[in-house]
């Protein structure tokens, strides 16, 4: 056999194997791109599914801790119950302080620090139970303690250091935490004072819950999205101290953690041939 036709046959085996390879990178290519199809579908029902599962009908008040052990066996109402405004007196707290003034018997005169227990300790009376009461009931309370001693006490009391009212912000805010309430304060100036809306934020389902006696109660899902654009803040709520605000995540913030990163786009894909 010549030069000539060995060349000959390595170049057409070569041009061969060529052939072979570039079927076999566009066969991978386009298996790749079945493949993020097929993810983009799923991601798509996903979001689908969510947001029929968060579009559900909102406005209506849910109970979402835990109830009164008496009551929670006799049956749920079918009637939702409504959200309720609390006792708008201030109640004594574990750590609060206030001082106790006598107007014929100053000696009694004292200041007194509420224990973590809820009871104070006071002078030739001993320990006396305060917590969770109004000003005027803590004076009832004290004056009947004292009744055992002198004959119609007149007590007044004033309280020094309290807890300050307060709202909670939570959720996909950019600063959650406890925050004091200087003056009314309505849902919108709350996530405003807490940072505003994060980027997985889902403007249209902002929860508002408020402390009704012994339970949390679900007030109501806000949609702020809404509020915003049409420029109206009427429907804006005045929070409450103790109100808790809760701003979920949206659906697409949801499914992106399953969402693979190739290094490679889409289209980047898709122009190879």
């Amino acid at each position: 056999m010549n030069v000539d036709k060995v060349e000959l046959i390595f170049r057409s085996q070569l041009g061969a194997g060529r052939v072979l390879g570039f079927n076999a990178e566009r066969s991978f290519m386009m298996k790749r791109i079945g493949w993020l199809a097929g993810i983009l579908m799923v991601a798509v029902l996903g979001l689908g599914l969510a947001t029929a599962q968060e579009n559900s009908p909102a406005g209506s008040a849910h109970l979402v801790a835990t109830s009164n052990p008496d009551t929670a066996s006799s049956g749920t109402s079918a009637t939702a119950p409504k959200l309720q405004p609390r006792e708008t007196r201030y109640r004594i707290c574990a750590g609060d302080s206030f001082d106790v003034s006598f107007e014929l018997s100053p000696e009694f005169n004292q200041t007194v620090t509420v224990q973590p227990d809820g009871f104070v300790t006071l002078k030739s009376v001993g320990d006396v139970k305060v917590l969770d009461q109004s000003v005027p009931q803590l004076t009832q309370t004290l004056r009947e303690a004292y009744g055992k001693i002198l004959n119609d006490p007149l007590i007044v009391v004033v309280l020094k250091d309290f807890q300050k009212p307060f709202f909670i912000a939570d959720g996909q805010v950019s600063h959650p935490g406890k925050y004091d309430m200087r003056g009314n304060v309505t849902l919108a100036e709350a996530i405003a004072v807490a940072g505003g809306f994060t980027e997985a934020a889902k403007h249209s389902q902002v929860r508002l819950y408020r402390r009704v006696d012994d339970q949390w109660m679900f007030a109501k899902v806000f949609n702020l999205k809404a509020m915003e654009k049409k420029g109206d803040l009427h429907e804006d709520p005045l929070l409450h101290p103790g109100d808790m605000l809760f701003v979920p995540k949206n659906s697409f913030s949801k499914i992106k953690p399953f969402i693979p990163y190739t290094g490679l786009s889409a289209g980047a894909v898709m122009a190879q041939p």
